[in-house]
């Protein structure tokens, strides 16, 4: 066999191969033996048909054109290891000569992942929020914590804001009572906003056994969007009692024994979430200013490959999760379906790009993934998945996905590389030191992850 590499664009080669007619014998004994699996011919016993009389009674050419589908995958294959191409998608193959007896003649168009060049990224300097947990910020994490423990008792005067009131609905469309639109003795806090627009003004006010009426957009069921008449009707007025901030409320929301340690732990953790949060600005905002130095062209068909993916993904398993169409997204986000599109699309190019200079990052840095860091990454999509490590661990195998699982840990590590080399200051001019712990790894390979996904 022989083959030549033909430069397209940067992204693109075209390989044309010549394959002699001696060496297409395994795939022509194949197809003969195939073809007599299938056929029957009077005279002779099934699988036992000469060669002759299949070419008599079925011609040469559909034996030719067996072998032909057999053997091109293999020429291909060869051809492409040869070269050492690195290649995306599937090949567009045509046949160029076939001549029985002498050669066969082939040319494969595909898609190459494009030669990058990593410049020196360690003059990177970005720009990241000050890890600062104020007073305020510790007291409205601790009255979060106390709204957790509130009571209720049932009031005798009008519904305020906060109170919890429990409520019958009837909801009429067009003057007729919808069959799902009927529910009895819903609890509901006043100002939350989890039910129908309208509710709060409706229900402030009245007393236990007190009604009204009001018009509101339907949120869900058999008359989702269209305007409702809605009434709603008091059962009970509830006040929201909140425990006493002191040491035994500490005792009873916490492992603490005083409202100063609890106070302590939750600054810690808060301190420890804007830490985080740092550490993900900081590689988002690296991984930006590597992507500007890096010049990435970006195959035609992958783009477009990328891009049908998403939507079909946001189309058909986010939105429909949600019990949304494409349409009322795009009209609850304000968006046109050219808006939209250009969005999808600019988001593809960037997760493309992401893809190809972190993994020649991988190859320039020669950086391995060992299985104790797999696992790891592992049991973090378990548990961001909902499932158990040993169920996410079985579908990861089943379906193929553990060179995809590498390559995600391996990108986070050269994303980790780019970060530990540039510079780093928070907003008052002082230089972060973005420690490599556990939770700084978690962001680093999540920020990776997210930058690449279709």
């Amino acid at each position: 066999m022989k083959s030549a590499v033909e430069t397209l664009n940067p992204t693109r080669v075209r390989l044309s191969i010549e394959v002699p007619f001696e060496e297409l014998k395994d795939s022509l004994d194949a197809a003969y033996k195939k073809i007599n699996q299938q056929v029957t011919v009077k005279g002779f016993r099934k699988g036992k048909i000469p060669a002759r009389v299949i070419d008599q009674r079925f011609g040469r050419g559909a034996v030719l054109e067996e072998a032909v589908n057999d053997a091109l995958p293999k020429f291909y294959t060869e051809a492409v290891n040869e070269a050492e191409l690195n290649v995306l998608g599937q090949p567009e193959v045509d046949i160029t000569e076939l001549k029985d007896g002498e050669t066969l003649n082939f040319t494969a168009e595909v898609d190459v992942r494009p030669a990058i060049e990593i410049p020196d990224y360690s003059g990177i300097e970005v720009e990241v929020d000050v890890v600062e947990v104020t007073d305020e910020d510790v007291d409205k994490s601790v009255e979060q914590l106390r709204d957790r423990f509130a009571s209720t008792s049932p009031v005798e005067r009008a519904a305020a804001d906060g109170d919890v009131v429990t409520i019958d609905l009837e909801a009429k469309v067009e003057g007729e009572v919808l069959e799902d639109g009927v529910a009895s003795g819903v609890s509901y806090t006043i100002g939350s906003g989890e039910l129908l627009d309208g509710i709060d003004d409706a229900v402030t006010g009245l007393e236990a056994g007190g009604e009204a009426t009001f018009t509101s957009e339907l949120k869900g069921g058999s008359a989702e969007g269209k305007e409702a008449e809605v009434t709603v009707k008091v059962t009970q007025v509830a006040a929201r009692e909140l425990p006493a901030l002191d040491d035994d409320f500490a005792q009873l929301a916490s492992e603490f024994d005083t409202l100063d340690e609890l106070k302590a732990d939750s600054r810690k953790r808060l301190e420890n979430m804007k830490q985080y949060d740092q550490a993900t600005q900081a590689q988002e905002r690296v991984l930006e200013k590597l992507l500007e130095l890096v010049e990435v062209p970006v195959p035609e068909k992958l783009l477009e490959d990328e891009v049908n993916t998403r939507k079909h993904n946001l189309e058909h398993h986010q939105l429909g999760q949600m019990g949304l169409d494409i349409e009322k997204y795009l009209e609850i986000q304000g968006k046109t379906v050219e808006e939209f599109d250009a969005e999808t699309r600019e988001q593809a190019v960037k997760g493309i790009k992401t893809q190809f200079v972190l993994d020649e990052l991988v190859n320039k840095e020669k950086l391995n993934v060992s299985q104790e860091e797999l696992t790891e990454h592992l049991m973090r999509r378990a548990a961001s998945s909902g499932m158990s490590p040993d169920q996410f661990a079985q579908a990861v195998v089943e379906g193929g996905q553990v060179p995809m699982l590498v390559g995600e840990v391996a990108r986070g590590k050269a994303l980790a590389v780019v970060v530990e080399a540039a510079t780093v200051k928070d907003t008052n001019g002082e230089i972060v030191d973005l420690e490599d712990d556990e939770d700084e790894a978690a962001a680093t390979e999540e920020q990776a992850e997210e930058s690449t996904e279709a």
